[in-house]
């Protein structure tokens, strides 16, 4: 009995087996360097299972010529400079947490303060710091890393990421996976990925508005945790170290076309490939299905030429051509702005469209994955054709102020602060400066805020202008806080202040509440309290410094 039961699960795991994946024909494009990859890779210094030297030589073994080491914290930690280990160029990133999901920072130094808070923030930190911000997993079963602040203006998108992808399956389909994987671990990892329809649509939808590259994350850890520890997010007390890095890194790539081969200095290598990923100069590969790829993405207008990533000026009709290196009954779809316009069964497609302003992109679909839900072979990256950069929009100038004077002002004005933390204000004709000292340890709530009672004072204003500066570069809230009788909710703004004073204007309307869902405006009428905090949202505890507030007007 025990024999036909082990023959019966055998069978069932045979009929289970996902297709194996095919080899295909290097094809070497002599008018394009391009190397392999992959992003969004975590090691021991947060939930991954191995070291940075280790999954360096995994990848080796994968055949990558780099990895982006994607690792959770707020970039205050030094990243390692570029380096190679084993053949392999690692680039050192960080993950970072927001108040509407992760954001990943690639190319950036070590940051002044920790960044962390609202997501539009630490997209304009990320940016302020020179990186590449890309969104992680934004469309993820689980809520909390799931992407909120889609009118941020980010630099990138994963429209792919592993995470993401098994945590919509069902159990039965895990429990499959569990028992083919150790047979065939990379087509058995890439049988779970689908093609995500709603971040794709997402995707197409910003590129008409301003290019957004798109890159799929890896989001390789080596463990799959079925306990949490609820002290540490990243670890779980118990897990399974699958899918492991080598089967992650075989499952799909990021292929880089660069201006000019990898010489073998690290910083210069780095520099070259993180400026291609900028440019969206790439496209992925699930490699999983078919490898290894090869691909050509170029349009034509008169005299132009373009390839993915690029802007093609208008000079006449559009010729498209995309070329690869695809098996037989794969089929080539071109989009013109989030819609199919083409499609031909072979490795090459060539199509001609009228001038006009759009934005194209290319995917290859496999024979046997043609399905709407099959996760594509090919996804390019856009060319868009003569489109004007977006205009942001701009706030009216005010037409009323009332200045709120530091030497004669007509609000009531003290200083709070968390127990352990304290701070003074020094105030002259022009200026109130405010010292502060945070309390140290974990992070508990500290603060310290000047508070400027103004009851009724701001029912007629719709924004706060001050000249803001500081010993060192920060961030700093601009509050709004109903009575504690009305339950004390408060809204905010950060804003970024260094040692240059700069002008900076906070709009009642762009704050958001805190501690609470909904995206309520504050009722202007009921606010009595106008305050400058400073916390451990981007300020390290046990830190002193000092901030300055000068002209400060309410204005509408």
């Amino acid at each position: 009995m025990a024999v036909l039961v082990l023959a019966a699960i055998a069978a069932g795991i045979v009929v289970a087996l996902p297709p194996r994946r095919l080899i295909l024909v290097p094809v070497t494009n002599s008018s394009a360097v391009v190397v392999s990859g992959v992003s969004h890779v975590h090691t021991l210094r947060s939930d991954g299972t191995g070291t940075p030297e280790e999954v360096a030589a995994t990848a080796a073994q994968a055949g990558l010529a780099f990895i982006v080491f994607t690792d959770h914290g707020d970039g205050t930690r030094q990243p390692d400079p570029p380096q190679y280990r084993d053949g392999v160029l690692c680039i050192d990133a960080v993950e970072i947490s927001t108040a509407a999901g992760h954001y990943i920072a690639i190319g950036i130094p070590k940051a002044p303060y920790p960044l962390a808070g609202e997501a539009r923030d630490v997209v304009a930190d990320v940016a302020r710091l020179g990186g590449l911000g890309v969104i992680a997993h934004p469309d993820s079963a689980k809520g909390e890393l799931r992407w909120q602040e889609w009118a941020a203006p980010f630099d990138a998108i994963e429209w792919l990421n592993t995470d993401s992808e098994w945590r919509d399956e069902t159990t039965g389909r895990l429990a499959q996976a569990i028992a083919t994987y150790p047979f065939r671990p990379i087509e058995t990892l890439t049988a779970l990925l689908d093609r995500p329809d709603t971040t794709l649509r997402r995707w197409d939808a910003l590129t008409q508005r301003r290019p957004v590259v798109g890159l799929a994350g890896t989001d390789a850890h080596a463990r799959v945790g079925l306990q949490d520890d609820a002290s540490d997010p990243y670890r779980n007390r118990i897990f399974l170290r699958m899918p492991g890095y080598r089967v992650s890194f075989a499952s799909f790539l990021l292929r880089v076309e660069l201006e000019q081969p990898l010489t073998g200095e690290a910083s210069a290598d780095a520099a070259s490939v993180i400026a291609a990923l900028k440019r969206g100069r790439l496209y992925t590969a699930i490699n999983g299905l078919a490898g290894p790829p090869a691909f050509e993405f170029v349009a034509r207008s008169g005299r132009h030429t373009a390839r993915q990533g690029e802007a093609l000026e208008l000079d006449g009709p559009i010729t498209v051509e995309i070329r690869s290196n695809a098996p037989d009954g794969a089929s080539i779809v071109l989009f013109e702005d989030g819609q199919p316009v083409a499609q031909e069964n072979g490795a090459a497609l060539r199509h001609q469209l009228p001038p006009r302003s759009t934005v194209l992109r290319a995917e290859i679909r496999l024979r046997g994955r043609a399905g709407p839900s099959s996760i594509p072979w090919i996804v390019s990256n856009p060319i868009y054709v003569s489109r004007p950069p977006a205009v942001p929009m701009e706030r009216p100038p005010a037409t009323a102020v009332r200045a709120l004077d530091a030497s004669a002002s007509v609000t009531r004005e003290r200083l709070e602060q968390h127990a352990g933390s304290s701070g003074t204000i020094e105030r002259t004709p022009e200026a109130r400066r405010v010292h502060y000292s945070l309390g140290g340890g974990p992070p508990n709530g500290q603060f310290v805020a000047l508070t400027m009672v103004a009851p009724g004072f701001l029912r007629d204003f719709d924004r706060v202008s001050f000249r803001g500066s500081a010993d060192r570069p920060m961030r700093l809230y601009v509050q709004l806080r109903r009575p504690e009788g009305q339950d004390g909710q408060r809204w905010r703004r950060s804003v970024y202040v260094d040692q240059r004073p700069r002008d900076i204007m906070v709009f009642f309307d762009d704050m958001t509440p805190i501690g609470r869902t909904e995206t309520s405006r504050p009722a202007l009428n009921e606010i009595t309290d106008l305050l400058f905090v400073v916390d451990t949202d981007n300020t390290v505890p046990g830190q002193s410094g000092r901030f300055s507030i000068e002209a400060l007007r309410l204005e509408r």
